[in-house]
């Protein structure tokens, strides 16, 4: 079997790497299949899939559907070249170029939708939904059970830790990469509550941060420099992706996760809550908005820790004979 992993970047990338490992069909590991990799070509990607066979394709931004259209030509040079049986996709504007090629060709469609969607689907998960032949499966168990299946999550590798005792000299603080939206008032209130003598590595995405007094910005950091530096700091201060949030528990961190907002133009939508409620439910990390963020809670965080789950449970998919796909 020739199986396309197909995601975006960030958060889509993280989470699909992780799940890959777990997934299954009809009890046989999908890592045994031949896999080809299609995802945006970022520091990230090129880091996390080095070594593997992997087809970089033009980054196109959230919800811009113009950009889907035009790398559907892509994806059928993939699906027809390389006789893909199988897509499998995280989202987001990827999986949508993928899907007329991959149903016209008759191979299996199989969606996750992202773990940062925990109360309802993506808008690229309700396209899956009224698409006849697409496989769908959601990270929590509330989603409508007659449209999608429950099978596991990305976060079900990690547990709370113990306790430790830590000062707070080291931090982290990431709004991740983005070039689509910045997040002025996460700089500003951490740069405002810290001690001055912390040592702060500023991973600032898009925002311009020239003026707040301390703060060393650096749009992107190197993925191999960042995950070192978050394994090593006190605490990790960050915006609620679900790409920057899988990095700081695989590093053992215990995050402080605080939402980017619509209202202020940081992002399409507040879908960010959703992740840091989930998060902070399973007592993997804070969600904390802006405006309740004191040193009281960056203390907490870093007397916290994570731990990886040796031998989670595996995350099955639909064998292609199954009908649950209505």
């Amino acid at each position: 079997m020739t199986t396309a992993l197909v995601c975006s970047g960030g958060g889509h990338l993280k989470q699909l790497s992780r799940l890959i490992p777990r997934m299954e069909v009809d009890g046989r590991r999908l890592v045994d299949d031949e896999l080809i990799w299609v995802t945006f070509d970022t520091g990230l990607s090129r880091t996390m899939l080095e070594g593997q066979d992997v087809r970089f394709v033009r980054y196109t931004k959230p919800r811009d559907y113009v950009g889907v259209v035009r790398l559907m030509g892509d994806a059928e040079r993939v699906i027809r070249g390389r006789g893909v049986d199988r897509v499998v996709s995280t989202g987001a504007n990827l999986a949508l170029s993928f899907l007329p090629s991959t149903l016209t060709r008759r191979a299996a469609f199989h969606y996750v939708e992202s773990a940062a969607r925990a109360e309802a689907p993506s808008a690229t998960g309700r396209v899956m939904v009224r698409t006849p032949g697409v496989r769908r499966y959601a990270q929590y168990p509330w989603f409508d059970k007659r449209r999608w299946m429950h099978v596991g999550s990305v976060f079900d590798s990690f547990r709370p830790g113990p306790r430790r005792e830590r000062s707070v000299n080291r931090v982290v603080v990431t709004a991740g990469t983005t070039d689509s939206y910045g997040f002025r008032r996460l700089f500003a209130r951490v740069a405002e509550i810290l001690p001055p003598e912390a040592t702060v590595l500023w991973q600032t995405g898009s925002t311009d941060v020239s003026d707040l007094p301390g703060v060393e910005a650096r749009p992107r950091v190197p993925a191999a420099e960042l995950a070192m530096a978050i394994r090593e700091a006190d605490v990790v201060i960050s915006h609620a992706g679900a790409g920057s949030a899988l990095t700081a528990l695989e590093m053992g961190q215990f995050p402080i996760l605080v939402p980017r907002a619509a209202a202020y133009d940081e992002h399409i939508d507040d879908h960010q809550r959703q992740v840091a409620r989930e998060l902070e439910r399973r007592g993997l990390a804070a969600h904390c908005p802006v405006e309740q963020l004191t040193m009281k809670e960056v203390l907490d965080a870093a007397s916290r820790t994570i731990e990886v789950v040796p031998d989670p449970a595996p995350f099955p998919l639909v064998s292609s004979a199954t009908r649950s796909d209505r």
